[in-house]
């Protein structure tokens, strides 16, 4: 395994992290989940990604239950939680002072831990100020309860607005961000964000999720939609809806450009796909997701395709995704 600093944050990250949206205290059991994360842990993995919303706050109550049943030391592990949709009343989703301070309390005790690693404003309020919330992140930090704060599917310009203003108050900036990014889903990272990465300003870290197009990008797609996979799942629809729709039948031929690379390397598709994403220097980790041990195995092997992606293969990926 290999770690990279999360931007200009002295914090290294593993490049391979596990995530558990859709999975911990839903999809798969929790002894399930331990061998995941014990799998992940053996092998270097050292960021662990959570949130308040998923599988309506189980997933921290899970990931928390068995880190402390594993017994690592604290400093060999990093964890995050996000805030945003915590609950169906009025002070309980947002970014208000009121919703982040008891999401992180919530999230403490979920966790069983005394602090944070990383806290990322899962999405942008439009009905809070960015300087309230600005102002509420730096507090916790400052209080010892988060270390690093940051966003998620922010903007570049709110991102660029959230910095400045912790800089002009003496405040403790935003340094990372948890976009989506993937052959498929580029714009953003690539584009967007492209100013925020210099060190003398934001210098933007980035914990990139859904690097698979949730499971697009395996193949496992290609002939339908099997009843074991995500897209069956209730409240996915939108996810199978990407895939079928006509006007977004550049990914499905985009996916099957992907098989004939990764055909022609000897590599499955996944491993192929990660690796391009790690290709990325301004990516600081990839988020895994898992649902079964074999899965998690495949996804690891992508470390070693790296180094297969020459010139000539990332030119052949990046010309297949260019509708992205």
């Amino acid at each position: 395994m290999n770690y990279r600093r999360l931007g200009k944050a002295g914090i290294q990250l593993s490049e391979l992290s596990l995530g558990s949206w859709v999975t911990f205290g839903s999809q798969i059991g929790d002894d399930v989940a331990q061998k995941l994360m014990k799998l992940a842990y053996d092998n270097g993995v050292n960021f662990f990604d959570n949130a308040e919303s998923y599988s309506g706050l189980k997933s921290e109550y899970v990931m928390g239950y068995l880190l402390k049943q594993f017994g690592w030391h604290r400093s060999t592990f990093v964890i995050s939680s996000k805030v945003f949709w915590g609950g169906k009343l009025p002070n309980q989703t947002g970014l208000s002072r009121k919703h982040i301070v008891e999401a992180c309390h919530g999230a403490l005790e979920r966790f069983r831990t005394d602090y944070l690693d990383l806290f990322f404003c899962h999405r942008p309020d439009p009905n809070t100020s960015i300087e309230e919330t600005v102002y509420a992140m730096s507090d916790l930090v400052r209080q010892g309860k988060v270390l690093y704060w940051g966003t998620s599917e922010w903007s570049a310009a709110q991102i660029q607005e959230a910095f400045d203003i912790a800089k002009k108050n003496y405040l403790v900036a935003p340094s990372m961000e948890q976009p989506q990014y993937n052959l498929l889903h580029r714009e953003r990272v690539e584009t967007e964000y492209a100013s925020l990465y210099d060190a003398a300003g934001v210098g933007l870290g980035t914990t990139v999720w859904s690097p698979l197009a949730s499971g697009l990008l395996t193949g496992k797609y290609l002939d339908g939609h099997p009843d074991d996979t995500r897209t069956s799942r209730p409240g996915m629809e939108w996810l199978k809806e990407q895939f079928v729709a006509e006007e977004l039948h550049w990914k499905r031929e985009a996916v099957k450009g992907v098989k004939l690379v990764a055909e022609g390397l000897g590599v499955s598709m996944a491993a192929l796909s990660l690796a391009w994403c790690l290709k990325n220097p301004n990516v600081s980790t990839v988020i895994l997701g898992a649902t079964k041990e074999e899965q998690l195995v495949e996804n690891l092997k992508s470390l070693a395709v790296v180094p297969m992606l020459t010139a000539e293969v990332m030119q052949q990926l990046n010309g297949l995704a260019k509708g992205a």
